[in-house]
């Protein structure tokens, strides 16, 4: 197959999450023998932060000034296409949809990785800027990173006529053991990118646990922490992190902290990219609690949860070799079910299947 994607970014991982997954997705597929061209507008943020100049063979990596500068490369590559998608904060979403939707010659998809923000913009009543005003009953697949409730609101609320799920994932050839590093040392580490909508979780399980225990260390990864966030002497701050050094900064603690958008947990199903990053690194995982979590790694077995600081501190207290069965089982289970070659061969299979479907639109609900 050759896909032409329009999407937020695969260039940088500065601030945003998708720029992972879809490097790790890209990769699969071309090693599948598939091809790919990737559409990114080029803006001076995600520039300014590159980390990714060039995809690989069979994949192709387009960075435009603005719209009309590239329709007509656009254009012939969606004519040329086996599937033409559009993704969630594409920010030429619309006018590449039309696109698609006119010009393609076979499927079209719309890719919703921020599902949870996508209807939460619906019920506040406010423009969700990368869905056509049509909606997406165009669009012959709707995708989405969330499963559970997600997929039946995107039916119902925007006209979506067959919804799959396509989860998070993780690229085990970048993602896997590494040797720590005393830059990135911790009891507990947690990486994400600052979200008023965490804040209240990240208090409750890092923050009030560094409080209460001033002779462990606490580490924070990422970008875009106000300058009143509330630290502590032993909470130490990484700024931003490249992927590359995803693996030494989860291997450099005893047990790192998932934390969800509020969103996201309201709806469930919404594995993050980096719950399977850390998993596959070998590392324990403390996460909070969201519907479905159960269905991507067995609580107490292979991921550890805690619904309050008390919970948080105790994971800390447990024994070192009962941590390292929890990460060692998340880390089979990761390898087994939930690496990016998975999500390749789901995405083509759900492509392939659309033929058989096409005279009976379906949930296709995944859990």
């Amino acid at each position: 197959m050759k896909f032409a994607i329009f999407g937020l970014t695969v260039s940088s991982s500065w601030g945003n999450g998708h720029a992972t997954l879809w490097r790790g997705l890209i990769r699969a597929l071309t090693e599948a023998g598939h091809e790919v061209v990737f559409f990114e507008r080029d803006v001076s943020y995600y520039a300014g932060a590159r980390d990714l100049h060039w995809l690989w063979d069979g994949a192709e990596l387009v960075l435009y000034r603005d719209w009309e500068s590239v329709r007509a490369k656009a254009s012939a590559e969606v004519a040329r296409s086996d599937v033409a998608m559009v993704t969630s904060y594409c920010p030429d979403a619309i006018a590449a949809s039309d696109l698609i939707l006119a010009e393609a010659p076979a499927i079209t998809s719309f890719y919703d990785l921020d599902t949870p923000v996508t209807l939460a913009r619906l019920d506040a009543g406010v423009q969700v800027p990368y869905v056509p005003p049509y909606g997406l009953s165009d669009f012959d697949l709707v995708l989405s990173y969330t499963g559970g409730e997600a997929l039946t609101a995107l039916k119902e609320r925007l006209g979506a006529a067959r919804v799959a799920p396509l989860y998070g994932h993780v690229d085990p050839a970048l993602h896997k053991p590494a040797d720590p590093s005393p830059l990135f040392g911790a009891d507990l580490s947690y990486l994400g990118t600052y979200a008023d909508d965490r804040q209240a979780a990240l208090e409750r399980l890092l923050i009030e646990p560094a409080r209460l225990r001033p002779d462990l260390r606490f580490v924070i990864g990422g970008s875009g922490y106000p300058e009143d966030f509330p630290w502590t002497d032993n909470i130490y701050f990484v700024r931003h992190l490249p992927p590359a050094d995803h693996p030494a900064f989860f291997c450099s603690s005893g047990l790192t902290l998932n934390v969800t958008r509020a969103d996201m947990a309201a709806i469930g199903y919404c594995p993050s990219g980096r719950l399977f990053e850390a998993a596959a690194c070998g590392v324990p995982v403390l996460s909070d609690w969201w519907q479905g979590l159960d269905s991507f790694f067995e609580p107490g077995a292979e991921i550890l949860i805690a619904h309050s600081t008390e919970d948080a501190v105790a994971a800390l207290d447990l024994p070192e070799e009962e941590r390292a069965a929890i990460a060692n089982a998340a880390r089979e289970r990761v390898l087994a079910e939930h690496t990016s070659e998975h999500r390749a061969r789901e995405l083509v299979a759900l492509l392939n299947g659309l033929g058989t479907a096409a005279a009976s639109p379906m949930l296709m609900a995944g859990e």
